[in-house]
């Protein structure tokens, strides 16, 4: 065999990661949940727009289960993702708990003022929140994009889809 050649066979048995399950569990569980919670959503919400709000949890949970399914298939034939070869990380490196915590802090943040302080107002924090967390320390950027994006999809679900997000204490004013 020369140094060009690999010494495996190209027909080795791969060993399959059957860790792989557990993520075709959760995308089997939340892709059911969110048919369910599509087809019990109560109509009404939507009055401009024929489709309604149920089409996307329904197709998003379908989605999940069709994806379950071909990865519940490719698993034991032992076939994986190919690598991407343009990641520029360290697979060496420990990984960043403090930043997960942070943002997953934020995003328990934002379910607990999002009813008092309202979308516009606790969506621009979270936002702000996040860019601050991943690096940007430009914090009056960070508070006016996030303040745009806020409004934007407030008036987004509001007038576009008819769903009104809570205005908390902007009741009035938005």
């Amino acid at each position: 065999m020369s140094d060009t050649q690999e010494t495996r066979e190209p027909n080795a048995a791969v060993r399959p990661d059957y860790a792989q399950y557990v993520v075709c569990a959760v995308m089997v569980i939340v892709g059911a949940f969110l048919i369910y919670d599509g087809v019990s959503m109560p109509g009404g919400y939507a009055e401009v727009d024929p489709v309604g709000p149920r089409l996307f949890p329904i197709a998003i949970g379908v989605g999940l289960l069709v994806m379950a399914v071909v990865l519940a298939i490719a698993i034991p034939r032992g076939l994986r993702g190919e690598a991407d070869a343009g990641e520029d990380i360290d697979p060496d490196m420990p990984s960043d708990w403090r930043t997960v915590g942070l943002l997953v802090g934020l995003f328990v943040l934002l379910i607990v003022l999002v009813q008092p302080l309202g979308w516009a107002i606790a969506g621009a924090l979270f936002f702000a929140g996040c860019a601050t967390v991943l690096g940007s320390r430009h914090y009056v950027r960070n508070i006016a994009i996030g303040a745009v994006l806020a409004l934007g999809s407030f008036y987004a679900f509001y007038s576009g889809l008819g769903i009104p997000l809570p205005a908390g204490i902007l009741d009035g004013i938005l």
